[in-house]
């Protein structure tokens, strides 16, 4: 079974090492050669170079040009992981087995954008790992593969990434041999379940400090590297704000944003229901107590 592989981030690294360690027959690897899109990019190219897979790099795996390398290939199947733009009709019906994709919710619930950084958000306590077959609309295809795994308080954004990569390789050690066999089972997606998650702007970071305290701290968990980070705005600028803890704070008094403590560099702030600990940080200049954030 001739593979090529398309993907451009650290779980494309991941899963296209994986993929060479089970002696799969990648016969050709698109990536990117730098992506200021992507927090998490990674070169795929030394990993082509090494083991002398042909690597093709292009901003659009859409392109004619595109098409007519991996076409050149002859692939039967196309693995997509890690990969921000939708492939096209030319491409997906190129491969005879089709173009499998990744996403790393509990499909056909929370398709559409950054699904960590949601999840997190949100406070979801479960996920899952999903392979499908790629179509023409969003994460909406068939189901080769899907594993469940839970979402714990202390998960950032990047013992997640970690967390949903190790399944994601499990389960590639699983149906790889089953799409070599030609034993492997599709099922479709109920459509009626579905939801999409909308791409995140500057202000879905943003610490509002009107919010819960869970609320704010799922936010900083979310956003953590090797994302962006959600910041606070103090005397008009924008500060990154990496950990915070929660306090049990019952003063009804004080209103939100208020300054509470600063010390050893830590900051507490008044939230709507309580209090945060901002433990890590990038103020240059601490704020004061009773000033407001």
């Amino acid at each position: 079974m001739k593979i090529v592989f398309i993907g451009t981030v650290d779980f494309s690294l991941q899963t296209l090492e994986k993929l060479i360690d089970l002696n799969a027959n990648i016969v050709g690897v698109c990536t990117k050669e730098s992506s200021s899109f992507n927090s998490d990019f990674a070169n795929l190219q030394p990993l082509c170079q090494k083991h002398h897979i042909p690597c093709h790099c292009t901003e659009d795996v859409n392109t004619p040009q595109s098409i007519a390398w991996i076409k050149s290939l002859q692939p039967d199947i196309v693995f997509c992981f890690g990969w921000s733009n939708l492939i096209k009709k030319e491409l997906l019906e190129l491969p005879a087995l089709g173009v499998l994709g990744f996403h790393p919710t509990k499909l056909p619930l929370n398709r559409g954008r950054h699904p960590i950084i949601w999840s997190l958000a949100l406070g979801l306590k479960q996920s899952a790992t999903t392979f499908f077959f790629m179509d023409e609309g969003a994460d909406s295809g068939d189901i080769l593969s899907q594993k469940e795994f839970d979402i714990s308080d202390h998960d950032d954004a990047y013992s997640l990434y970690k967390k949903i990569t190790l399944t994601a390789l499990s389960q590639i050690e699983e149906f790889l041999p089953q799409l070599e066999q030609n034993s492997y089972v599709k099922t479709a997606q109920d459509h009626s379940k579905a939801n999409y998650w909308r791409k995140r702007g500057k202000n879905d970071g943003k610490i509002d400090f009107r919010m819960n305290s869970l609320s704010i701290y799922n936010l900083v968990r979310a956003l953590s590297k090797p994302y962006v980070g959600a910041h606070l705005v103090y005397n008009n600028t924008d500060i990154p704000v990496w950990k915070v803890e929660i306090l049990d704070y019952k003063e009804p008094r004080l209103e939100p944003g208020k300054v509470l403590s600063v010390e050893n560099n830590c900051i507490i702030v008044k939230t709507n229901d309580g209090a945060v600990k901002i433990l890590e940080h990038e103020f240059t200049t601490l704020p004061k107590i009773g000033e407001y954030l």
